[in-house]
């Protein structure tokens, strides 16, 4: 196995997020949890607008996926892909979409925004392993 994937989980749900945190660390991925999209992209280094595409960037902390809960209060996990996928250095992270509802509209407009998948709630393992594949690249 290669290196081993590092997921930043957003959700303002405790449970939920304990749940994608727990089936990842079974997937074998490094977990960092965020409780909402504020809280990630200070983690991701974009906290500060004004900041951007300053030097302090340059280290921002490597994570392989971000997979995000869509309702949060504060900011969406739309709004979260939005700002991931307008940032330089963010753009290439695959974004995953988690949501409890099944709103074909919001899929596609979450899809067509740059998420790499959009996934019912709750996260199941064979999703999990489905996604490190399309991420890794395997072909079963």
């Amino acid at each position: 196995m290669e290196e081993e994937l590092h997921v930043l989980a957003v959700d303002d749900n405790l449970i939920d997020r304990k749940l994608v945190e727990r089936i990842l660390k079974i997937s074998s991925c490094k977990v960092t949890t965020a409780e909402n999209g504020i809280r990630a992209l200070e983690y991701l280094g974009l906290g500060d607008p004004q900041q951007t595409d300053s030097p302090s960037t340059n280290n921002v902390i490597k994570v392989n996926l971000i997979i995000t809960d869509y309702c949060m209060p504060g900011m969406t996990g739309f709004e979260l892909l939005k700002i991931v996928k307008e940032s330089s250095n963010l753009k290439e992270v695959p974004v995953v979409i988690l949501s409890s509802e099944n709103i074909p509209t919001r899929i596609n407009k979450c899809l067509a925004s740059g998420a790499q998948m959009f996934m019912q709630k709750p996260l199941k393992l064979s999703d999990v392993e489905k996604l490190k594949c399309h991420l890794l690249n395997c072909r079963s």
